[in-house]
């Protein structure tokens, strides 16, 4: 399931295209439930790219720079050694 959440969201839809409407200050969240498979594969020169997709084919991709990924792997041997989602 992909949740998606605009803030302050406005567009104009004229003749097929979209126009941005009012000031630049947009947002986004999404989040991806369910997640049916998960890759990671090198990006351009200096990033890697965290590729997730669920069972209706909705996909969100993540670009990070190594040390980021690196973030990542250690807070999830922290929940690995202190986490009952590991047990």
């Amino acid at each position: 399931m992909l949740a998606l959440t605009l803030e302050d969201f406005m567009v104009e839809l004229n003749d097929g295209s979209i126009k941005n409407v009012g000031p630049k200050n947009k947002s986004a969240t999404v989040k991806l439930f369910d997640v049916d498979a998960a890759e990671a594969r090198e990006f351009g020169d200096k990033r890697v790219k965290l590729v997730f997709e669920d069972e209706d084919d909705n996909e969100v991709q993540v670009s990070l720079f190594p040390e980021d990924v690196r973030k990542i792997v250690d807070d999830i041997e922290a929940l690995e050694d202190d986490s009952p989602v590991f047990e």
